[in-house]
């Protein structure tokens, strides 16, 4: 764990409200807008199973992480960077919504890693618990239901008190569920207009290499890319924005640079972490605190020829500002139009977003503080060095609704935002009380499982557990916090449903499930995984069909009403998983 002082070095101490742009402690990048934004591979399966007698398929991907180099200052040595793949970002996943998927994680670095799929309600073995990590020459394989709503996912290194520098270091590509059905329903901007924009701050050292990242970073990427520039048509774009900075978030404005009053453009927001929005906004702001995700539809028609560039907001919520922080990246706007598929005009009406107000187990408040002490990041002075049952700070009923508020005091100490991810779950944004003092639309009309807390907010969420039990992590991500104990857990507490056809097995309730531990790699063997591996990810049953299963847990909360509604005490790992051998 960091010193006082390191921790001190990501927030912003009170009473630089209007802090000075800071001199450049990378070297100078001169080639601001110079180089084209670099779009992220899709990866292909290696393989795939489909059962024929209720004609479910799983498929199976393949990813290394190993070091590379990549040039990112042209008079400098080439920068090394820990990629999937050998990528940064790594390579996007666009998979089928109801297609499973089984990801082989291998690691050939020094740094020990655990995959977190951000997003998906995987069961517990399979979501990237900080301790389920796979040493160099293991591998382990990742099972993905890709049942939920069409949308933006991400995956990510969640290793303990290493996640700020993994991700640092390239560790982190994205991760698309789409429909199909719901494509051609809404006729947005698809194939080469359909963007990901992966944005990031850095520092590097005088040899050009990733200084330590306990500081906002004095280069801004996109895609690993400083300030790239992207050639688009003069026609409607979806850009994909994920915020995969450790420690910076972005308030975000577009400008036309021909203008010198620089006023904000406006664009249309249509997606949030959880997939669509109910209905499209119009803006010409948008604030991505850090893993916070943002789908926006540009429409560059009426800008033929022109420049525009995307901007950062100076002395955004206290964060350090160097020369170039106020930039993003450059849209060069051609004459022609190639297609005008998804050309159309964006729908006012996007999809139907369950409101959780509405669910009848809304059983309880839970009040976390996210604060500074001890000398640690901590949630409501609890770690998650605490182990179990310390730091499992809520138990949840299978199925229910509940009420978290979360605070970030403003007491004089420190000034930090916590945007504040919660593991398995969608939810809805309620309130903000302090600072900012109001929920903006876009957040308004979307399911979300990232809420960016300022310094001096308290935000109201309505988070529902489900579809599954188990225990899960939720915490700070800002990494540097996360690394330093901003982290606890939750215990989603299971539910017999045997009597409604769904008798749940047990070990899925276990992050460190021995069944699914990493293992030592030998070689892939694909017919193997086609006639073994895949088939028997399916016999597990981790993963029954959604609705049918939401519908039992319903019908089984009708009733227990009394059940329902009671408040489940925090119980230590070894009761969750009934005394399975497991290991904190």
């Amino acid at each position: 764990m960091g010193s006082i002082s390191l921790l001190l070095s990501s927030a912003a101490v009170v009473g630089l409200a209007q802090a000075a742009v800071i001199g450049w402690k990378s070297p100078v990048y001169t080639n601001t807008f110079a180089a084209e934004l670099p779009i992220p591979t899709v990866i292909k399966p290696s393989t795939s199973y489909t059962n024929t007698e209720n004609g479910r398929i799983t498929e199976f991907y393949e990813l290394e992480i190993k070091s590379f180099e990549r040039q990112i200052y042209p008079d400098i040595k080439a920068t090394t960077f820990w990629g999937y793949n050998g990528l940064a970002p790594g390579p996007t996943f666009k998979v089928t919504k109801g297609v499973e998927a089984v990801v082989r994680v291998k690691n050939t670095i020094e740094q020990e890693q655990s995959v977190h799929l951000h997003g998906s309600f995987s069961r517990s073995p399979f979501d990237g618990w900080a301790l389920d990590t796979i040493k160099t020459g293991e591998y382990k394989d990742y099972y993905y239901p890709n049942q939920q709503n069409a949308r933006t996912l991400w995956y990510h290194d969640h290793a303990e008190g290493k996640t700020q520098l993994n991700v640092n270091h390239g560790l982190a590509g994205m991760y698309l569920i789409e429909d199909p059905a719901m494509s051609a329903k809404l006729a947005l901007p698809q194939g080469n207009y359909d963007i990901p924009l992966v944005l990031d701050s850095k520092q590097f050292d005088a040899g050009g290499q990733i200084a330590p990242p306990n500081l906002h970073g004095d280069v801004i990427m996109v895609n690993a890319q400083p300030w790239p520039f992207l050639n688009v048509e003069n026609r409607k774009y979806r850009f994909r924005m994920l915020n995969g900075s450790p420690a910076r978030g972005f308030k975000l404005t577009l400008v036309d640079e021909a203008d010198t009053t620089a006023t904000a453009l406006e664009f249309t927001v249509v997606g949030s972490d959880s997939g669509f929005l109910s209905e499209s906004v119009k803006t010409k702001e948008i604030i991505l605190g850090q893993a916070e995700r943002y789908e926006i539809v540009i429409d560059f028609e009426q800008y033929e020829g022109k420049n525009l560039t995307l901007k950062n907001a100076r002395d955004f919520n206290g964060e350090e500002d160097y020369p170039q922080t106020d930039k993003v990246m450059q849209f060069r706007v051609g004459t022609t139009t190639t297609s005008q598929d998804g050309n159309g005009a964006v729908p006012l009406k996007l999809v139907d977003l369950e409101k959780f107000e509405d669910h009848p187990t809304v059983d309880q408040t839970y009040t976390f503080a996210f604060d500074l002490a001890k000398g640690k990041w901590l949630i409501n002075g609890v770690g998650f060095s605490d182990g179990n049952p310390g730091r499992v700070l809520a138990s949840p009923k299978q199925g229910t609704v509940q009420r978290w508020k979360i605070v970030n005091p403003n007491d004089g100490r420190v000034f930090a935002p916590h945007p504040v991810h919660v593991h398995l779950v969608d939810f809805q944004v309620m309130s903000r009380v302090g600072g900012r003092g109001v929920v903006a639309e876009y957040e308004q009309k979307s399911l979300k499982d990232v809420v960016y807390v300022a310094p001096g907010e308290t935000v109201e969420v309505l988070a529902n557990f489900a579809p599954w039990s188990g225990l899960y992590m939720f915490h700070c991500h800002n990494l540097g916090h996360e690394d330093n104990d901003m982290m606890a857990a939750f215990d989603a507490t299971q539910v017999d449903l045997t009597e409604l056809g769904y008798p749940q097995d047990i070990l899925f309730n276990d992050p460190m499930a021995p069944d699914y531990r990493p293992q030592k790699f030998t070689v892939t063997d694909l017919d193997d995984i086609k006639v073994n591996t895949l088939p028997q990810f399916q016999k597990s049953n981790a993963y029954p069909d959604v609705p049918d299963f939401e519908s039992a847990l319903s019908s089984w909360h009708k009733t227990h009403v009394a059940s329902s509604t009671a408040a489940v005490a925090p119980r230590t790992l070894a009761t969750v998983v009934k005394a399975r051998p497991t290991s904190t």
